[in-house]
């Protein structure tokens, strides 16, 4: 069998294990040692086994994962999310829609901070969903604001997935923070339109609050300076030249900390849980990492992205054309797999296909996230969809699917845009970096 057909049959084979339920990790090391072993024999399999764990767990650039998971976590469990949505709730008092743009915006904020999507749509459903429906929004309405503005915590620096994007694709991580902030701030505004368009459609699943005087809502713009302080001292210092990414991650933990501390919130406890929590969050990227790594080695001497792109020449295709079809490919793999293996899986196959067109891999990282996005909130598998249900299990997942479906209109139209317009995800690389 030639290396291009292993390596396709391999893709297969990959596939029926994941759907097979096969955790992640060890579909990708089964595939990728067997691969590795087909290809150059016993002991270069082994060896490639023996190296790879080590050489992954030394990638500095990975060391930012675990460190923005515990910001995130320390953030969580002292109440400084907690903040974010209380201060957007007043503000957007007496507006319809109201407590689906606050928690899209404190989602947001969130997310700029934790860099996890699932982190910051259990966050936010512990801290939004009591409160709006106790205000009489619909079960249905308030998780598919909560499930859209949990996405956003990927597109967001500081992105875990970004990070891991830049360890596969060897690329800059501060690059990729700043191409996903303009970006990151049009799907908020997009989620934002639709939930107003929604909250207009149909009023009477979304009631208006009392509108907060003056002096409230002024006092409510102290709440989350904490929060946003955070946000600045750290990624501003990424793009000031001040911090690499690994050093920012370490002073947002240490920020993380002394606010919970100076504000007598972070318990000792709550930093054991959070601590806790951030080692198995690791430990488990980590594994999926490391298989990603095996699988990567293994497609790379199969020289399959080359003849998928050979082909793809050879068909004439134009580019835009190559993108929109890799765009679907996601989209579809989206609605079974989980998005930080799909992108293990797929961005060292795809990457020099659509290199070979001409588009640039900072600008194909923002599409990436954006697709994975989809597949994180879209049904039949979108992880936060199961993510609220778990903190909620009153609510039904059929009424969880009819909430986020007309969200899934922002994230696609952002795509559209950024084919239209390039320049909206690389236009702060080349202004920060000259590149």
């Amino acid at each position: 069998m030639s290396p291009p057909i292993l390596g396709a049959v391999s893709v297969a084979v990959l596939f029926v294990l994941l759907f097979a339920r096969v955790p992640v990790w060890a579909a990708l090391v089964l595939v990728g040692f067997g691969g590795n072993y087909a290809l150059s024999g016993m002991d270069s399999a082994w060896a490639l086994l023996g190296t790879t764990p080590f050489d992954t767990a030394s990638i500095y650039t990975l060391s930012v994962v675990p460190l923005f998971i515990l910001t995130g976590g320390i953030a969580s469990v002292s109440g400084l999310s907690s903040d974010l949505f209380k201060a957007a709730r007043v503000l957007l008092s007496g507006v319809r829609g109201g407590l689906s743009i606050a928690t899209i915006v404190a989602s947001a904020c969130f997310g700029a901070v934790c860099g996890s999507s699932i982190a910051t749509a259990a966050t936010m459903s512990r801290i939004a969903l009591a409160e709006m429906r106790a205000a009489g929004y619909a079960d249905s309405i308030a998780t598919g604001a909560i499930a859209a503005g949990g996405s956003l915590g990927i597109l967001f620096p500081p992105s875990i997935i970004l990070v891991i994007y830049a360890a596969i694709a060897e690329q800059s991580v501060p690059k990729l923070f700043a191409a996903g902030l303009l970006p990151g701030v049009a799907l908020t505004l997009l989620y934002i339109v639709v939930a107003v368009v929604m909250a207009h459609l149909r009023p009477g699943e979304q009631p208006v609050a009392p509108s907060a005087r003056l002096a409230e809502r002024v006092r409510a713009l102290g709440g989350p300076w904490q929060f946003l302080a955070l946000f600045g001292v750290s990624i501003g210092g990424i793009y000031a030249g001040i911090f690499s990414p690994t050093e920012a991650a370490s002073v947002a933990v240490a920020g993380a900390i002394a606010l919970g501390v100076l504000s007598r919130r972070l318990s000792w406890s709550g930093f054991e849980g959070a601590v806790g929590q951030a080692v198995k969050t690791s430990c488990a990227l980590f594994a999926i990492i490391i298989g990603a790594n095996l699988f990567s080695a293994f497609m790379v001497q199969t020289q399959l992205p080359t003849l998928l792109a050979d082909a793809a020449r050879a068909l004439a295709l134009p580019g835009v054309a190559v993108m929109a079809l890799v765009i679907v490919a996601y989209i579809v793999m989206g609605c079974f797999l989980e998005g930080i293996g799909m992108i293990l899986i797929t961005v060292p196959v795809f990457l020099p296909l659509v290199k070979g067109f001409g588009y640039d891999p900072i600008w194909f990282a923002i599409i990436v996230v954006i697709v994975v996005e989809v597949g994180l909130i879209h049904p039949p598998v979108g992880m936060n969809l199961f993510v609220i249900q778990a903190q909620a299990p009153d609510v039904k997942i059929g009424a969880i699917y009819r909430g986020i479906l007309p969200f899934l209109l922002a994230p696609l139209a952002l795509i559209v845009l950024l084919l239209i317009f390039p320049d909206l995800a690389l236009y702060l690389p080349r202004l920060i970096y000259g590149a």
